[in-house]
């Protein structure tokens, strides 16, 4: 349901007296219970209201809850008629915001990638003060200078020589990067 202005600023204004209304206890229905209006969405033609909730509850109080909103909407109707002006009050609907619950999952699995990948840094600072930004994890070799990166589904892989301290240039043991495209490459590093 596409929301213009008018129609948000008229579901503000309904969602504000729809709550106003749950609070003070002018539905006396105890089945309606805790709820939060979250949202209410008024069509571009201001003909339909849907006006969307979250409760704390479990699913059968929910569904009690539905039944004693649906029971009330009438008279809500004619509260909103009279306290909002418009022309025409819009048909309002209830709906339970799935949203939450939604958020609420996401927000559980991002949770638990970070401990996953908590879990798998390696311990100490000096494992980590090793590699670069946007390195790619090294297999290690045994006793050996060369080190190579196994990529699942490229054509590419990466090599990486240790220079020792016979290599000048970098002098300070670092790592240069050799590509199998380099013209220079040579497929024997011993």
């Amino acid at each position: 349901m596409a929301q213009g202005y008018r129609a948000h600023r008229v579901g503000d204004q309904i969602r504000e007296e729809l709550s106003t209304m749950l609070t003070r206890g002018d539905v006396h229905d105890p089945r309606i219970g805790f709820i939060t209006l979250t949202r209410v969405q008024v069509s571009a033609d201001l003909q339909i209201a849907r006006v969307y909730y979250t409760s704390l509850e479990d699913a059968a109080a929910r569904r009690e809850t539905q039944k004693a909103l649906d029971r009330a909407t009438p008279f809500l109707r004619r509260q909103i008629g009279a306290r909002v002006r418009l022309r025409r009050v819009p048909e309002m609907e209830f709906r339970f915001d799935e949203s939450i619950g939604h958020q609420n999952r996401i927000e559980q699995v991002l949770q638990e990638l970070h401990q996953a990948e908590a879990a798998r840094e390696p311990a100490g600072p000096a494992a980590s003060s090793e590699a670069a930004p946007g390195d790619v994890p090294m297999t290690e070799v045994a006793d050996a200078d060369v080190a190579t990166t196994d990529i699942a589904d490229t054509d590419v892989v990466r090599t990486t020589v240790t220079t020792g301290p016979a290599d000048a240039d970098q002098g300070d043991g670092s790592t240069s990067t050799r590509s199998p495209d380099d013209p220079t490459h040579d497929n024997d590093l011993d």
